[in-house]
């Protein structure tokens, strides 16, 4: 059987006058597979590169917490209140001096520091130079007791979601999913999203580390989102001449090709699927959707089956074969022809 160049498809709104349009099949071959995963990895490199890159130090923001020491001077640590947290509350911050909305600390016989944007050992240098108006060369040391002004969010199919807050210590992207609890056992680790500035960035992890891409080189930077996909949400419709019609599901590792969706699906229905007529549509939801034909009957088939790489939503359909046509077509004439056969009968 031919496979046709192009596929009609006409409008369904009943509002709008018909249009057919012509929606091109394209042959699921080597070449093919080829230039997709070309286009997919350079599509990926492109938005990684702009990922990758070392933390500056730390700058001191609205929230945290520092714990200031002026040695000699117990009184005065005597007043950012006692170091050993008391109570049973996780999410209490730690005693100390915290910075307050306009970015300043209240520091006895110092009064009001401005620390907010300082690095650690600016801010030493600074409480120092407020000090020693007050104290001959007074010895302070200052350090952060509970980082609270800058935090990444990690949302999806983790085990803890919420806020993960950024130290002295660079956040990266591994770093950011574990302080969530890890990955959920639903977790489609090939869809990762990191959200920044407004810019969504899809990070596929699994394909990273084939292509020995290491995904702890993405810096996570204050207010970053990352967003986990399930792989429920990531299924792909199988459905036609198959044993099970079923929404078959993405593997551990967010990888799904035709032939793992094929055989979540029972295979093909030997009695009555014709396997020279399996199509994938893509897009069908979509102003440009894409049709793409496999020839199963060849043996190279299931070479290219294994290799040609699905994405969520799209759908698998396999066609039947000429005699489940016919039966279909004669199951519709025959309720017809033995109604007129009985009434020809009731009147003789």
């Amino acid at each position: 059987m031919n496979t046709p160049a192009t596929l009609p498809v006409t409008s369904g709104n009943e509002n709008v006058p018909p249009v057919e349009a012509q929606v091109p099949i394209a042959e699921i071959n080597i070449a093919l597979i080829q230039k997709m995963h070309k286009a997919e990895t350079q599509a990926t490199a492109d938005q990684v590169r702009q990922l990758f890159g070392k933390s500056g130090p730390y700058t001191l923001g609205v929230g945290d917490v520092l714990q200031i020491t002026i040695w000699d001077h117990p009184e005065l640590t005597a007043a950012q209140g006692a170091q050993t947290q008391t109570n049973g509350h996780p999410y209490d911050p730690a005693a100390g001096f915290v910075i307050d909305n306009n970015g300043n600390v209240q520091i006895p016989y110092a009064g009001s520091v401005h620390l907010a944007g300082l690095r650690i050992d600016q801010a030493q240098q600074l409480v120092y130079a407020s000090l020693v108006k007050a104290f001959i060369k007074p010895q302070v040391t200052v350090r952060v007791a509970s980082f609270r002004a800058k935090q990444v969010y990690v949302d999806g199919e983790v085990h803890t979601p919420g806020g993960v807050s950024i130290s002295d210590i660079p956040m990266t992207l591994y770093q950011a999913i574990s302080g969530a609890g890890g990955f959920a056992s639903t977790a489609d680790q090939s869809r990762v999203t990191l959200v920044r500035d407004g810019v969504s960035y899809r990070l596929n992890l699994s394909r990273m580390l084939e292509r020995d891409q290491n995904p702890a080189n993405i810096v996570l930077k204050d207010d970053d989102m990352l967003k986990v996909a399930s792989r429920d949400d990531n299924g792909v419709y199988v459905m036609g001449e198959v044993n099970k019609p079923v929404t078959a599901i993405p593997l551990k590792n967010g990888v799904l090709t035709l032939s793992d969706a094929l055989s979540q699906a029972g295979s093909l229905n030997t009695s009555t699927a014709d396997a020279a007529q399996v199509y994938v549509v893509r897009g069908s939801e979509g102003v440009a959707p894409q049709v793409f034909h496999l020839n199963a009957h060849s043996p190279v088939s299931m070479v290219l089956a294994n290799q040609f790489e699905l994405q969520p939503k799209d759908v698998v359909y396999v066609d039947g074969n000429g005699l489940v046509r016919i039966s279909r077509v004669l199951s519709l004439l025959l309720p017809a022809i033995n109604a007129g056969l009985t009434g020809a009968v009731v009147t003789k």
